[in-house]
């Protein structure tokens, strides 16, 4: 994504884009940067580009309407959303005809349109198959951001700022893990502490003021009361924490930056891991960049936990995610809470 952007930004448009993956608000940021390039003003860019979505037309449609010529400038922007249900021609042999003139299209694109094609979930072997094999060379992957804390550091640098580490633990945990969500999030944090200080440093109050949180009863606290295999303290900052931010939304957040704990101390009881140099063990564990600050946490932590501690946590930390998701009967959240504790602790 980043050999995208660096692309768009010098200018090297391509005529044709196959964004594919659930990240709209990453897919949407691509095709404005795209829009932004092609036209000089925005009143062009408001006169010649075209939203349209996959289910109003059929693919001998779409590429009709690539192929006109723009009334106003001499490029035009074509945005297909929802181009993974485009509508379906009525029999098999007028489908054969509509994709072979798709194919033949995406072969020599028209010079004056920039078509970007925005789809998100495609079975695997249906990549490979008519339309969407076409679009092979032109495709841009969007996957779910599987590491929010590399993606939260780069995109805060690439706003000239940095998070201190605490600060990326707290964002991390209370933040959800989606691209849209991070950068909206570290937005409005910038504009906070840009208003506190100037030196660019992202603190983890800094956080906790514009998400929300307590500065006493936060999963800082209860990884700490976890440690000292506290139940009582555990389950009271729990509760405390499911009081701020609602009661489902709290524990799912509390499950989620447990199940991280669990299984960080998991992989730290694998033979020999704790033996290897401090930056090894911080990419076994997951951590990027300054969170390389927390291994030493975690390798005192595991003076309080054994292997079948860890793995006992994780079985029971799944089993409390599985019924916040609807798939086990639960009575309230707070139930779900406290056995979840007796079984880590108890």
């Amino acid at each position: 994504m980043d050999a995208l952007k660096k692309q768009i930004l010098a200018g090297t448009i391509s005529p044709v884009y196959f964004f594919y993956g659930p990240e709209s608000f990453l897919k949407e940021e691509c095709a404005g940067m795209v829009r932004t390039a092609l036209f000089p003003s925005e009143n062009d860019a408001a006169c010649n580009t075209h939203i349209l979505y996959g289910p109003d037309f059929t693919p001998g449609e779409l590429i009709s309407k690539a192929s006109e010529y723009p009334m106003f400038t001499s490029t035009q922007l074509i945005i297909v959303r929802q181009f993974d249900k485009i509508k379906k021609p009525p029999t098999k042999e007028l489908q054969k005809q509509h994709d072979e003139k798709f194919s033949n299209y995406i072969k020599s694109p028209a010079a004056f349109t920039v078509l970007v094609l925005d789809a998100d979930q495609i079975e695997k072997k249906d990549l490979e198959k008519n339309l969407f094999s076409a679009l092979k060379k032109y495709r841009h992957d969007f996957p779910i951001i599987k590491a929010p804390e590399l993606f939260a550091t780069n995109r805060a640098k690439a706003s000239g700022w940095d998070f201190e580490p605490d600060a990326l633990k707290a964002f991390t945990t209370y933040i959800q893990p989606s691209a849209r969500e991070i950068c909206h999030e570290i937005e409005k944090i910038i504009m906070y502490a840009s208003a506190r200080s100037t030196d660019k440093h992202i603190t983890a109050l800094d956080v906790y003021d514009c998400v929300g949180v307590s500065r006493t009863y936060n999963v800082f606290e209860l990884e700490k009361a976890l440690a000292e295999r506290n139940l009582r303290l555990c389950s009271g900052i729990s509760l405390m924490i499911m009081d701020q931010e609602g009661h489902k939304e709290g524990l799912g957040n509390i499950v989620r930056f447990l199940t991280t704990f669990y299984i960080r101390l998991w992989k730290l009881s694998m033979p020999n891991v704790r033996q290897l140099p401090q930056a090894e063990i911080a990419k076994i564990l997951g951590m990027f960049g300054k969170q390389e600050y927390f291994v030493k946490n975690y390798l005192t932590y595991t003076r309080s936990f054994s292997l079948q501690d860890s793995k006992h946590a994780i079985a029971a930390l799944r089993e409390t995610d599985a019924a916040l998701k609807g798939l086990v009967p639960y009575p309230d959240e707070k139930y779900l809470l406290l056995r979840l504790m007796q079984k880590l602790l108890g």
